[in-house]
């Protein structure tokens, strides 16, 4: 009889000791199987859903100019000088 209350209360430490572990770790542990999940899928594209955002978020992106040039020509041509930091990144 001790044999089998021993395999229970070793048994119980496990499953208590899992649980404790899915609770302090969860937020990790949930990452890592949607990427396991996602890396198994045969159907998913990291293409369709790019976390990341626009480098030159414009509402108007619709709006394209005709001439493909004339985008490269007003943005080559100009030049700042700023006094700012290298760490601060600012659009043209």
């Amino acid at each position: 009889m001790g044999a089998i209350t021993t395999a229970v209360i070793a048994i119980a430490g496990v499953v208590l000791g899992w649980i404790a572990i899915e609770i302090a770790c969860k937020p990790c542990l949930e990452k890592g199987r949607e990427a396991i999940d996602r890396s198994l899928n045969p159907d998913y594209d990291p293409d369709d859903n790019d976390l990341r955002t626009p480098l030159n978020p414009n509402p108007d992106s619709d709006n394209v100019a005709a001439d493909p040039n004339a985008a490269v020509s007003t943005s080559t041509t100009t030049t700042t000088t700023t006094t700012t930091p290298p760490d601060a990144i600012k659009a043209v």
